[in-house]
């Protein structure tokens, strides 16, 4: 059976009408829902988990798994906290600082997975529980960050001020982050040959290699990229929170990793793209927003939500394979 429209879009169109349909929910369900300081918090609230979404898709589109995620964003967070307040160097350079431990450990993990020839799980769980122990011998509590460039040059003349009548609405520079995070990671994907190895390895890492492809060099640097980003992650965060805590970011890996499967990436790799990200971290926060509407209800619904929707893409991407393997044993129709 032929399908109407490209397999590949399917997930993608299926994650968009989700959103819809949860966005268009809440809006008739709950009065002011539907408004420029909810969808501003959206993006506010969710900034740092689509950055370290957009990293995992990288890592996902290969046919690996990133479970360091959380624990390097928290890592990244009170690094930065000490560097800034205990330490006294400049957020810009604590910033670079951070950047750079955070792609040095991703590029760590990749060479190790390379080598080793061991399965992305159990390399990046073994990076979770090293980062995250070391969170906390850089400093075992909770470090609140009062630097004026952060507090005032940052988180306010950074931030762009639109007045809307009777109300303004103020985007802060982490939701500009998020934003130029995705826009720079779909551009890679699209137009790049990193790009379309990333793809190539991921549909096929045996196939890429005898065409050619540095399958060895990508991979390194797609774990990379997710180091890169979760760290930058980790930035958004401590801008967000105004502070560093050892103890945060726990199960972010997961939630990263649910955005991105709801977003239409494969988990086996090969098909999938940041747009579809983007989309499954809004349906996560617009799952949370609705709870908060409702008041009643524990913030794990939110849990058990995303855990049904991972559940129903699971079953469509298989859904999929199913009609592409009938199509292909399907005998041509004769002329």
């Amino acid at each position: 059976m032929k399908l109407p429209i490209a397999r590949r879009d399917i997930p993608l169109l299926a994650t968009a009408a989700v959103l819809v349909a949860v966005y268009a929910f809440g809006a008739f369900r709950y009065d002011h829902f539907a408004s420029w300081a909810v969808a501003r918090n959206l993006l506010v609230d969710n900034a740092f988990l689509g950055i370290a979404a957009v990293g995992a898709t990288f890592v996902i589109l290969s046919g690996g798994i990133d479970l360091s995620v959380g624990s390097v964003m928290a890592f990244t967070s009170i690094l930065l906290a000490v560097l800034i307040e205990k330490a006294g160097l400049h957020p810009l350079v604590a910033f670079a600082i951070a950047l750079i431990v955070g792609t040095l450990f991703g590029s760590v993990q990749g060479l190790l997975i390379r080598i080793f020839r061991l399965p992305p799980f159990l390399i990046t769980l073994a990076g979770l529980f090293f980062m995250r122990g070391m969170a906390f011998v850089i400093h075992p509590q909770s470090v609140g960050v009062n630097h004026d460039f952060v507090a005032t040059t940052l988180n306010h003349t950074l931030s762009l001020h639109f007045d809307l009548g009777r109300r303004s609405i103020t985007i802060p520079v982490t939701v500009w982050i998020f934003l130029l995070t995705f826009l720079a990671a779909w551009f890679v994907l699209r137009h790049t040959r990193f790009g379309r190895t990333v793809y190539a390895i991921g549909d096929d890492d045996h196939a890429a290699a005898l065409m050619g492809l540095p399958v060895a060099r990508t991979t390194v640097q797609i774990y990379a990229v997710s180091g890169f980003l979760s760290a930058l992650a980790g930035v958004v965060f401590m801008l967000y929170k105004q502070s560093g805590d050892p103890a945060a970011a726990k199960a972010l890996e997961l939630d990263a990793i649910a955005a991105v499967v709801i977003g239409g990436t494969l988990l086996t790799g090969g098909i999938g793209s940041v747009i579809g990200t983007f989309l499954g971290v809004l349906i996560l926060g617009l799952i949370q927003t609705l709870i908060v509407f409702q008041g009643n209800l524990s913030s794990w619904w939110t849990s058990i939500v995303a855990g049904m929707l991972v559940l129903l893409f699971l079953a469509l991407q298989r859904a999929l394979d199913i009609l592409a393997g009938s199509a292909l044993r399907s005998p041509e129709p004769s002329p």
